[in-house]
């Protein structure tokens, strides 16, 4: 069943950390652009959420020791339609206090359970893969969100001793497979018609059934269960290992990837790479019945605030997806079909950038943002 339709995009923005502000501004420079121009309306609210207001408010920088983000702060987060995040990571802080802390802890209370990432080589970015463009790197990555090695099970006892024992737990239910593994082929039904025909015809499990026997038989059962209501889908499948190898020698082969929460993550990484780096990858933290958030996947660069210098890319590209996928879950067209008009804009103006890095895209970053708002 479709979502309510709304008439204003209701948006909770966290600019977060290091250059995240900077790129997040860019991203709104564009939204506001093609707001004007597709005729609907949008209200922003900030949430101070970073490192700086965890160190100000006495946080320890060496372990978790306050919350990062507040009960009351994910309570807010669950009436909007949308969370626009730009970076997380401070470097007066560890890391992985700011990532569970804000990152994970979103994910698993707003039960984002899938990790939506298009793999996209855009025109004139390069790619360190000789031989290849933007036909043959064009593929949509399906990672589960909430479970496995992430959801923290586990422990260290004897520590600091020559008998310390650490383990952690890959939780695998066949209940977040299934719906992953669900999503993906509903995902490759919708790219199916979008494309006319072109992608959305085989979608790949990803796995390493051979060594991980019980979780990776819970994901490779449910998958062929699953699968066996989309007949049209041609199903596959590739030890992770082997994807990786794959990625680089034929990525063309690939058309959508489902695939589990740590896997899902490093392919991901990878697929970066191929696609030009992390300054044009953009990703969603879905939740297709609640709030989902959107996000750059770069890091929050913190060497690099203030100087005007970091690619905004992939933080427009998340303002893309967040209009397009929000507009297809809450069945608002106006909203969906501003998230394409973004991407095609980006697709004009990533051939006149010199390059993809920070410091020497040619434009400063403010720049670029102008240059996409241009492009629309």
């Amino acid at each position: 069943m479709a979502a309510r339709k709304s008439s204003v995009l209701n948006l909770a923005v966290i600019g977060g950390d290091g250059t995240g502000p900077e790129v997040v501004a860019q991203g709104l420079k564009v939204l506001k652009a093609v707001a004007k121009k597709d005729g609907f309306t949008y209200k922003l609210t900030d949430f101070n959420v970073s490192g700086d207001r965890y160190l100000e408010a006495g946080g320890d920088p060496s372990k978790p020791s306050i919350p990062v983000i507040t009960d009351e702060e994910i309570a807010q987060l669950r009436t909007f339609d949308a969370i626009y995040l730009g970076a997380v990571g401070h470097p007066k802080i560890a890391p992985g206090i700011l990532e569970k802390g804000l990152l994970l802890r979103t994910r698993f209370e707003l039960d984002q359970y899938i990790n939506l990432r298009p793999v996209r080589l855009y025109p004139g970015v390069p790619t360190p893969l000789a031989g290849r463009g933007p036909k043959d790197i064009d593929f949509v990555v399906i990672r589960e969100n909430t479970e496995g090695l992430y959801t923290g099970m586990g422990g260290i006892q004897y520590k600091g001793t020559p008998q310390e024992v650490s383990t952690q737990i890959n939780c695998t239910t066949r209940f977040g497979a299934e719906r992953a593994i669900r999503y993906a082929f509903e995902f490759a039904k919708r790219r199916h018609k979008l494309t006319g025909g072109k992608k959305g015809k085989r979608v790949t499990l990803v796995h390493k059934t051979n060594v991980l026997t019980f979780a990776g038989d819970t994901w490779f059962r449910a998958f062929q269960e699953v699968g066996r209501e989309y007949p049209s889908i041609e199903k596959d499948y590739n030890h992770v290992d082997a994807c990786c190898m794959w990625f680089v020698k034929n990525p063309d082969y690939y058309d959508m990837v489902v695939t589990d929460n740590i896997f899902g993550d490093i392919i991901t990484d990878l697929a970066a790479v191929i696609q030009g780096g992390l300054g044009v990858a953009a990703g969603g933290n879905i939740n297709p019945a609640g709030v989902s958030m959107y996000e750059p996947m770069g890091g929050s660069a913190p060497k690099y605030t203030g100087q005007n210098v970091i690619n905004p890319m992939a933080a427009i590209g998340a303002v893309a997806m967040l209009l397009r996928e929000t507009g297809t879950q809450k069945d608002n067209k106006t909203w969906a079909k501003a998230g394409t008009r973004v991407e095609e804009a980006i697709i004009r103006v990533t051939p006149q950038m010199k390059s993809q890095a920070a410091g020497r895209m040619g434009y400063s970053t403010t720049e670029v943002g102008d240059l996409v708002v241009k492009a629309l």
